[in-house]
């Protein structure tokens, strides 16, 4: 089996996770949610009208203000829906299993064992190479 066939299994494998499954669903509660839906819609209606208002010469404070005012309760609301709320946890286990999957690629890249390699659990990938520090290196 070559690598990109072994990239696909590694895809399939990673749609059959439980991770995967609950992210799928949680999106489709999502985007079956009228009210949030509806919402999302207006968030972005008010940044564009925002950013029309700041790109403006002459912009109104007070428009500015009141537009940032909504755009922060609006999005407060959308922030503390249900479904947004399950999704955004069940996005954030995929993201987990993701960067695991990814520092696992990296490793080995590095030369380390596939076998053996494992990911680091503080947010380090085991990459030094596109690293910021402050870990001390590997």
């Amino acid at each position: 089996m070559d690598v990109i066939e072994q990239t696909r299994a590694l895809g399939a494998a990673i749609q059959a996770d439980e991770r995967y499954a609950q992210y799928a669903a949680a999106k489709a509660l999502n985007d079956a949610d009228t009210e949030l839906q509806g919402m999302i819609s207006s968030f972005s209606d008010l940044r564009g009208l925002l950013g029309a208002e700041l790109q403006k010469d002459d912009k109104d404070e007070e428009t500015v203000g009141k537009l940032n005012g909504d755009m922060r309760e609006l999005y407060g609301k959308i922030m503390s829906s249900e479904n947004m709320i399950n999704f955004n946890a069940a996005k954030t286990e995929l993201d987990d299993l993701i960067n695991n999957v990814n520092s696992i690629i990296s490793m080995c890249l590095d030369g380390q064992d596939p076998a053996t390699c494992e990911p680091q659990r503080d947010g380090c990938g085991g990459s030094c190479g596109s690293c910021g520090g402050g870990c001390g290196g590997h």
